[in-house]
């Protein structure tokens, strides 16, 4: 199914119909602030199961996932003081960051570790899902054969359509990945240079 929804001012019973299908325990396939990324309740073992499937990813590699905002991110890591007024100075926006897991976290995306990646992208039908959910999404790039990130729905769709249960077409998205950066223990390593600027760390 491939669902048109408004990249500004997203439809609120789209939404409602993008959240039916992921508490329903599907796969879904939603723009970021970077690329589209591919997705489900980050509590849907089978989902996630199935998204390593598709991926063709190692199970020792970790997802991360999309909370709503700060307030939510701290149900599911730790965060220091330091880490809050980092994080509020660049989220929402196209930063992961790595912190410490709290329990929350569901072990199948934490392979031996205990860090996991969070986003809060800047946009608007990613960030209305989550919050229509009440709790977030894992969050992994959808990227061609050749390990391309992929950015045109039409051609996500021609894809991916077979093997996920829903594709919101939000438009082209900006492209080029997340910038990630570790804030364990209160010191900052910045794993992965995006699209977010680094200039305040270095």
């Amino acid at each position: 199914m491939l669902l048109a929804v408004n990249n500004q001012n997203p439809q609120a019973r789209l939404i409602k119909k993008a959240v039916d299908v992921l508490r329903s325990g599907g796969i879904i396939i939603y723009p970021t602030d970077t690329v589209y990324g591919l997705g489900c309740d980050l509590f849907n073992k089978r989902g996630i199961e199935k998204i390593y499937d598709i991926k063709k990813r190692s199970k020792k590699q970790p997802f991360s996932f999309v909370c709503a905002d700060l307030k939510d991110i701290s149900k599911y890591a730790f965060v220091t003081d330091y880490a809050y007024r980092t994080m509020r100075r660049l989220l929402p926006g196209p930063y992961t960051f790595v912190l410490q897991a709290s329990r929350l976290v569901p072990k199948i995306i934490l392979p031996k570790r205990q860090t996991t990646g969070i986003r809060v992208p800047d946009h608007p039908i990613c960030l209305a899902l989550v919050k229509e959910l009440g709790q977030p999404i894992i969050s992994t790039s959808v990227k061609s054969e050749d390990g391309e990130t992929m950015n045109n729905p039409d051609l996500i769709r021609e894809r991916f359509g077979h093997c996920v249960d829903l594709i919101i077409d939000g438009g082209l998205c900006p492209g080029g990945q997340s910038t990630v950066i570790s804030l364990e223990d209160d010191t900052v390593e910045i794993i992965r240079i995006g699209r977010g600027d680094v200039s305040a760390f270095t």
